[in-house]
């Protein structure tokens, strides 16, 4: 426990328009893989436009590390095919954690991130505070496939006992 700063809660929501890997839809699946953690949503059967709305949570000792996503379509006689891939830059959501935000009307946008060749965002991304919590909606544009995206939300929970990030001076 004293290596970790916090956990890391990735709501993955939905895929949006993902690719067709099996006679007229897929069978997707999500990994999340950060490190030596691996996360596995649950199977959407004959969906490209599946709703997985489950929350996979992270130890987070170093955010330098990549957080990478991968989408898969579930085969049962062969390999399961690979669907895209993205990851996700908390950075940005860091920064905005380190700032001490807590009078912040709700609803409030903390900064705003935008698509670059650096990250996998589709679209324009909200780092906003809401109830007590800073949390940051992503449209991850997945690549190496020919269509589709992935929408996540993530949220930071400190954990008593841990080291924080303040005291790390993490940038």
């Amino acid at each position: 426990m004293e290596n970790i700063l916090g956990l890391l809660r990735i709501r993955v929501k939905r895929g949006v328009n993902l690719a067709v890997r099996d006679l007229g839809a897929s069978d997707p699946f999500v990994v999340v893989n950060m490190g030596h953690q691996t996360l596995k949503t649950r199977v959407v059967k004959k969906n490209c436009n599946p709703e997985w709305n489950e929350e996979l949570t992270l130890s987070i000792e170093d955010p330098i590390v990549p957080i990478k996503l991968a989408v898969f379509d579930k085969d049962t006689f062969t390999l399961d095919d690979k669907m895209g891939d993205a990851h996700i830059d908390i950075k940005p959501y860091i920064a905005s954690l380190k700032m001490g935000l807590q009078t912040l009307p709700n609803g409030c946008v903390v900064s705003r991130v935008q698509p670059s060749k650096d990250n996998c965002l589709a679209d324009e991304s909200c780092i906003v505070w809401n109830n007590g919590k800073i949390t940051q909606d992503m449209h991850l544009r997945l690549r190496n496939v020919e269509s589709g995206e992935v929408e996540v939300q993530v949220e930071w929970l400190d954990v008593p006992g841990c080291r924080t990030l303040e005291v790390e001076g993490i940038s």
